[in-house]
């Protein structure tokens, strides 16, 4: 498929298959006019890349982390180093910071959506319609 259809069906911009080809994240056939072409794997690893990035992860640990996920066939094609096992270690460990400060901070929203949606104080007065006596 061309570079178009890719970006099509992964909502993923046309420059960014690119980077991600500059990067080792994503290979391209070339045509003899020097077209792109992706197989029809490349859907899932584009997929699996922005998953990746979403995590947090930068393009470097990116390359080094593919060969060791389980591709089609249903096994990683490379053994993940201790290495990169300590620093993907890492990385969920800060994920899971950063969900439990995002938990802690939408339990003050809920606090002050409570608070303020409480019943109105004897001072407040409902608002009323201006009815004109035309």
């Amino acid at each position: 498929m061309k570079i178009g259809e890719l970006a099509r069906r992964t909502a993923v911009s046309e420059r960014s298959l690119r980077y991600y080809e500059e990067q080792g994240l994503l290979a391209a056939e070339r045509t003899p006019s020097g077209h792109r072409t992706y197989p029809e794997r490349a859907v899932d690893r584009v997929i699996r890349i922005q998953e990746l990035f979403a995590a947090g992860l930068c393009s470097g640990k990116i390359v080094e982390l593919l060969p060791c996920m389980r591709d089609e066939d249903g096994g990683p094609s490379e053994a993940a180093t201790p290495w990169l096992v300590a620093d993907l270690t890492r990385q969920r460990a800060r994920i899971d910071q950063q969900i439990a400060e995002l938990m802690r901070t939408r339990e003050v929203l809920d606090d002050v959506i409570t608070a303020a949606s409480g019943p109105p104080s004897p001072t407040e007065r409902p608002a009323t319609l201006a009815v004109s006596d035309a």
